[in-house]
């Protein structure tokens, strides 16, 4: 049986030797706090850091961000991934800045209802920033409680996530940022994926899995369906001053960033043609090609050039949302790291 007090104790105790210097503990700003929870979702550490600074220097209030165009607020996203994070939280800090007077709600129910806030965000955010007693539940803390508890339960479904808040709920009773932050830092650095730190660890003696010898074992996650792999296209076209034809993307994934022409096959090059008017000499040897992972699907990338040069006038293209990009003024468009790395090669 668990013993609640020393389990808390020794965590916290630990957490409050151990833990790492980041930023956003410096702080109790809960802007500072709730962009922090963005960027580190799917995001390791040591990527967020620059970004956080660097986004911060550049919005360092909600007002700033609040009046922002997205162009630039992605702008300074780029490379961290998972775009409709960006958008989310631009969105939401607007919502902040005209109903709430620019001050991030103290209430776990408003603030809930922001734009990109689910139970995790809204948990972590309350409870580091207002000290909120909400139990944050990722897939640090589902390892470290799952071991704990030696509990089999599947962490993919929602229902072990509701049960896992509820059981930790006596934990975040008081000191709730202190104990949320804790958990996941002890998930971070000892209690990890494939070689935990048993025998460092504050809670050991806490631990069933640990007494049961089935640390590796848990968590018990179902496996996801396999990747779906989709060939790409990407055409390279340039006109007589040597720039290249790109266009903003308008699909749910990575929308309203910029790309080289990409299309899927098959029949890539025929629906090219079909959205410029006219048809194209493509050489036959690829310049390129790359893979590029999303969580749920793989980019196979093969890079093409079109032989000849086009010269269609911006007011044609604009149209069809795309534009001629200069290759010496990179930084002023939003590109995907999938293009970055077609651009770097061309670039060379």
């Amino acid at each position: 049986m668990l013993q609640e007090h020393s389990f808390k104790e020794n965590i916290v105790t630990w957490f409050e030797k151990n833990q790492r210097t980041m930023p956003w503990r410096e702080t109790t700003n809960p802007y500072y706090i709730w962009l922090s929870e963005v960027m580190l979702q799917q995001t390791q550490v040591k990527t967020v850091i620059d970004y956080y600074h660097r986004f911060i220097t550049r919005f360092p209030t909600i007002e700033d961000l609040s009046q922002a165009h997205e162009d630039e607020v992605l702008k300074y996203w780029e490379g961290l991934g998972y775009y409709s994070r960006a958008r989310n939280f631009h969105t939401a800090i607007k919502e902040v800045e005209a109903e709430y007077g620019g001050l991030v709600p103290n209430s776990p129910e408003k603030f809930g209802k922001l734009k990109g806030v689910g139970p995790y965000t809204q948990a972590a955010v309350m409870s580091i920033a207002y000290n909120q007693p909400l139990a944050t539940v990722d897939g640090n803390v589902f390892r470290v409680w799952s071991r704990i508890n030696n509990d089999a339960r599947d962490t993919k479904l929602q229902s072990t996530r509701k049960a896992f808040e509820q059981e930790l709920q006596p934990y975040v009773n008081e000191e709730a940022g202190t104990f949320n932050q804790s958990m996941m830092e002890l998930g971070a650095l000892i209690c990890t994926p494939k070689n935990p730190l048993c025998l460092f660890c504050p809670v050991q003696e806490n631990c069933e899995a640990f007494k049961e010898g089935t640390v590796l074992e848990l968590p018990v996650k179902t496996k996801k369906d396999k990747k779906k792999t989709v060939e790409q296209s990407i055409f390279l076209i340039r006109n007589n001053k040597g720039h290249y034809l790109i266009e903003k993307r308008q699909e749910k994934l990575l929308n309203g960033m910029w790309q080289f022409l990409m299309f899927e096959e098959p029949n890539a090059l025929e629906q090219l043609e079909a959205k410029l008017g006219m048809s194209l000499n493509i050489a036959e040897e690829k310049v390129c090609q790359f893979k590029h992972q999303f969580t749920h699907k793989t980019w196979n990338m093969q890079v093409y050039s079109v032989i000849e040069e086009v010269n269609l006038s911006e007011k044609e293209i604009n149209k069809k949302n795309m534009t001629w990009f200069d290759l010496d003024k990179r930084q002023n468009y939003t590109m995907p790291v999938s293009m970055n790395k077609v651009y770097e090669f061309i670039n060379g």
